[in-house]
């Protein structure tokens, strides 16, 4: 099996903690050259410091914020005008809890900028060198909520369903140069996203943290959270070689919880 992304360059969002860590982590450690995109320049020098170079490679970073799209337009020129981007992962914090009957429209409008928006103007910046490569991989991750909705999550479950439309779209109009877009759907991942929804619920039901994280970990068939490494090994496979005919498909990793075949 063909893992090895030796020579390929990997921009990785949101890789300053949690799954984007983990994936820069892991592509970097299958040869990759890795492109940090987040917002926290101290964090971004920090972790680029602590990438896997066995094989050479060039690690770097640029700073974005995914709430402002002139932002991520000129972050991501500067990125293409350098270097020919096969791999990227898309990757962002999801929206705030509560039920959608709550939401405002404009944490609809907020969402979708940094969820779609932010999505579509990097893929239209590294479209262009995947298709002189004949090799590209775009990766989202998502949530399982697009197979079936989360409670208490309105906002971010119509937002994660319209990226996975989005993208099966892409993979239909992309598959022919040979890229493959596909989605990473987590399921229970401790990350500081986990976390604070933890508090949410234990806060809305009056109960501890860790009563509500227990009841969580309750409803995966693992009886467990997954790790941000666990996911990210997803994300390395479906970036490599070996993934060349998996496309356009949206793939949960939650230790078997989401009620559907």
């Amino acid at each position: 099996m063909d893992l090895s992304l030796r020579g390929r360059t990997a921009l990785v969002c949101g890789s300053t903690q949690g799954i984007g860590l983990a994936s820069a982590l892991e592509l970097a450690a299958l040869g990759a050259n890795c492109i940090l995109l987040a917002r926290n320049e101290a964090k971004l020098r920090e972790i680029v410091a602590q990438l896997p170079s066995s094989e050479s490679q060039q690690h770097s970073y640029a700073v974005a914020d995914f709430a402002d799209p002139s932002s991520i337009r000129n972050a991501i020129r500067k990125i293409v005008s350098e270097k020919h981007i096969t791999i990227l992962v898309n990757n962002t914090g999801g929206p705030a809890a509560g039920p959608i009957i709550n939401a405002e429209p404009d944490a609809f409008i907020t969402a979708f900028t940094q969820h779609l928006v932010a999505n579509q103007i990097l893929v239209q910046a590294v479209v262009p060198a995947m298709k002189l490569e004949g090799y590209g991989r775009i990766i989202n991750i998502i949530s399982t909520s697009v197979k079936i909705p989360l409670n208490n999550l309105g906002v971010s479950n119509t937002t994660r369903g319209a990226v996975a439309s989005w993208a099966k779209t892409l993979a239909n109009e992309l598959g022919g140069f040979g890229i493959t877009v596909n989605n990473v759907l987590p399921g229970f991942t401790s990350t500081a996203r986990l976390e604070s929804l933890a508090n949410t619920l234990a806060s809305n039901k009056g109960i501890s943290v860790e009563e509500q994280s227990a009841a969580m970990a309750a409803e995966v068939p693992a009886k467990r959270f997954g790790s941000a490494s666990e996911i990210a090994a997803v994300v390395a496979f479906l970036a490599s070689p070996a993934a060349a005919y998996v496309n356009g498909t949206s793939i949960p990793v939650d230790g078997g919880r989401t009620g559907t075949i």
